[in-house]
């Protein structure tokens, strides 16, 4: 008997809205409010149009939405068409301590309650039970730091939250969750080196397979009994392990646990960011002569480490470096993922300030971390001056939380690069109002962009 396996499904067939405290409840919309505030940032991306084009190839008269448009088509395409957009500009929301982004989740479970009819409480039901299981297979498993990607844990995790959407008996959730988690080993090497389009798109293609197993299960295809557990499994890869128990009613949830992103940028830039803002406004970067960032090891082995990290050459490569990161902050005396541009990556003014960086690992903020992201900046002047910063906790970290207002605030910012401003107010209100909504087509109607 696989113990994991049937934990996950005995958790995801047995949890109901009725156990979820109104702070997750209220969470969960949180979540989903900025979820779709990326997607429409990150709806231009050239991932985002390759994916999107895709989808539109094929029709389905009861498939599930592509953001953005009215076009109904196959839902696993559909999960992995939203869920590109979704993550490709990095803002979307984290795990701190290397656990990823468990909203990548959202694309299956907002395609299977489109195709469903889903109403809002199943949804926000859905979304606790996803990330729940998400954070559960991370802390269990640290498959990350053993070289799989954190699509592993969105495929599971949107299979069952999908799976659940769809009300299937406890025993096709079972087949899900079994396939979803026997067949989606993705290795971590899309986050490591020269960084590909792809980096955008491995979490959403973890999303539209666990989409695609909960539809197998339902149509009764059955899935191994060990996938977890036993000498073929995943145990067998990267040791044993034993996950831990699941929230249950009036308990405290994993998704009051998430940070929700201030900037568009990888999470270890966050603190990076907070604690050099203030520092740009005293320094010119033409007087630097040194700038020494003292972080915790997991952001200097995953972003701040490998030679690539120092000559970003795309996007991608760029909001995963933390050198570049600091330069273009004290170069340009303020951030915005503007700073991930063409004109940016080739800027000599950046280039230069790079090469007087180093990131050092801190043996004291290693161990505060994952509790905290501490950093701590010191730049070296011509004339002598040292400025030092430091931060524990950037803005929207789970003790220093955006509220509401911020993330709408967010919202907006990202709605505005597609949309007029009264149609993102639309589509802003239906979302915060999902707890009570009949099905999706508020959310999906304010979001069309194609008339």
């Amino acid at each position: 008997m696989d113990a994991s396996l049937n934990q996950i499904a005995d958790y995801a067939h047995a949890l109901q809205f009725s156990d979820l405290p109104p702070k997750t409840v209220r969470h969960c919309i949180r979540c989903i409010v900025d979820t779709l505030g990326c997607a429409l940032g990150g709806m231009n991306s050239e991932p985002s149009r390759i994916a999107r084009e895709l989808a539109l190839r094929s029709s389905m008269a009861n498939g599930a939405r592509v953001f953005g448009t009215a076009h109904r088509t196959l839902p696993e395409v559909a999960t992995f068409a939203n869920g590109t957009m979704a993550r490709y500009l990095d803002g979307n929301d984290l795990f701190a301590g290397g656990g990823g982004h468990p909203s990548n989740t959202l694309s299956a479970i907002l395609a299977a309650a489109d195709v469903c009819g889903a109403d809002g409480k199943q949804i926000i039901t859905a979304t606790a039970l996803a990330y729940e299981i998400y954070f559960n297979l991370y802390k269990s498993t640290d498959a990350f730091l053993k070289g799989i990607d954190h699509a592993y844990y969105t495929a599971v995790a949107g299979a069952a939250g999908a799976a659940r959407i769809m009300g299937l008996a406890r025993v096709r959730i079972r087949d899900a969750v079994s396939l979803a988690a026997s067949a989606n080993i993705a290795v971590s090497a899309v986050r490591y080196g020269h960084l590909s389009l792809w980096k955008g798109c491995s979490e959403a293609n973890g999303s539209r397979n666990g989409m695609f197993a909960a539809l197998l299960a339902a149509a009764g295809m059955t899935g191994p009994d060990h996938p977890f557990e036993g000498g073929h499994s995943l145990a067998n890869l990267i040791g044993k392990f034993e996950l831990q128990p699941f929230a249950r009613a009036g308990e405290p949830y994993k998704i009051d646990e998430v940070a929700i992103k201030c900037y568009l940028v990888v999470a270890h830039g966050l603190p990076l960011i907070t604690v050099a803002l203030p520092l740009s406004q005293q320094v010119a970067f033409e007087d630097i002569v040194s700038v020494t960032m003292h972080t915790y090891k997991f952001a200097r082995d995953v972003t701040g480490s490998e030679r690539e990290k120092w000559r970003p050459s795309t996007r991608e490569a760029a909001d995963h470096s933390l050198p570049y990161i600091l330069a273009a902050v004290l170069v340009d005396r303020a951030f915005s993922d503007a700073a991930f541009s063409e004109e940016h990556l080739r800027d000599p003014r950046i280039r230069e300030l790079i090469d007087k960086i180093e990131i050092r690992e801190d043996p004291e903020l290693t161990r505060r971390f994952p509790n905290e992201m501490p950093c701590r900046i010191e730049i070296k002047l011509k004339n002598g001056e040292i400025k030092v910063g430091s931060a524990d906790n950037p803005r929207g970290h789970d003790k220093n939380p955006m509220t509401d207002a911020e993330i709408s605030v967010k919202f907006r910012m990202l709605a505005h690069r597609v949309m007029p401003s009264a149609q993102a107010e639309r589509l802003l209100a239906a979302a915060w109002q999902l707890e009570s909504a009949a099905n999706l087509d508020a959310v999906f109607d304010a979001m069309r962009l194609d008339g």
